[in-house]
């Protein structure tokens, strides 16, 4: 009887240790916020690197095989030689006029703004109409912007259109008595302009004369020089030409139909020689630009 109560004592001490035990729940650790912005970063590096992926795809499309170059002024930015040759026929007007009004060689003022706005691809270019770098400056009562460029956040000016920009340009290097010196140069020297601007202080970079000469020289932008400077121009065809001896004028006879590009040769010298348009003398050749090569054979009939 004995042995029973003890069994029962014994089961009843054992159901209650059970009942008061206490009850363990086990979960899933949550990650911690710095896990969560690791993956995240990581999602969108991935999705970052894709998309740069598809836009150097589309990039090199759209170069279509022409050869580029980057042009690194207050911007880098990537351009083909079609969009130089497209950014010179839209702007040579204006550069031209302001070349008569102001006496600032247009090719010049075509170099500048190629090299200082990209060719019109530059941020302030595009988003402030700025196509000389030209800061805001004491005395500058116009709209601005910031961008970066020899310190962060600097004031560059802002226009309405590209043509106030190029008069602006204009307005800046008659206006200040540093770029005096310009104007004591031949406007037909463009080496001259070139190393008196950065004399000056234009830009801080040592290659800038070297730059806007290369544009000037690849592009033939002197050739936008010597229509304005016509009269002069002309003059000088006409008496080389009346000077040539027998043997030099057996090169362009009558009746010629083809010509082969000799050494100091532009297309505006050519186009005199057998009196044709410049536009006509590209379409006959299928030339896209100005450029022409020694010892090229163009159809002049």
């Amino acid at each position: 009887m004995i042995k029973k109560i003890l069994l029962l004592f014994i089961l009843i001490t054992l159901v209650s240790c059970n009942a008061t035990r206490p009850l363990i729940v086990t979960t899933k650790k949550a990650p911690s916020k710095s896990k969560i912005a690791t993956t995240a970063k990581k999602g969108y590096e991935k999705k970052t690197k894709t998309v740069r992926a598809t836009a150097g795809k589309a990039s090199s499309k759209e170069l279509n095989n022409s050869e580029a170059e980057e042009i690194a002024s207050t911007s880098r930015t990537i351009v083909t030689n079609d969009v130089i040759v497209t950014y010179v026929s839209i702007f040579k007007d204006i550069a031209m006029g302001n070349m008569r009004n102001y006496g600032i060689p247009a090719s010049i003022i075509l170099a500048q703004a190629i090299l200082e706005s990209g060719a019109g691809r530059g941020n302030l270019a595009l988003n402030a109409n700025n196509h000389f770098g030209i800061k805001c400056h004491v005395g500058w009562t116009g709209e601005s912007i910031r961008h970066d460029d020899d310190a962060a956040q600097e004031c560059f000016r802002k226009y309405d259109n590209p043509s106030e920009s190029f008069k602006d340009h204009a307005l800046f290097l008659t206006g200040r008595s540093r770029y005096a010196g310009l104007f004591e140069f031949s406007k037909g020297d463009y080496k001259a302009w070139a190393k008196g601007l950065k004399a000056a202080g234009y830009a801080t970079d040592p290659k800038y004369p070297d730059k806007l000469i290369s544009y000037i020289e690849r592009y033939n932008l002197h050739e936008y020089d010597n229509q304005v400077l016509d009269i002069n121009y002309v003059s000088n065809e006409k008496q080389m030409i009346a000077e040539l001896t027998v043997e030099s004028r057996n090169t362009i006879p009558k009746g010629l139909d083809s010509y082969v590009v000799q050494k100091g040769d532009t297309l505006y010298s050519i186009s005199k020689k057998f009196e044709l348009k410049i536009e006509d003398l590209k379409q006959k050749n299928n030339l896209s630009d100005n450029a022409l090569s020694i010892g090229q054979k163009l159809v002049v009939k």
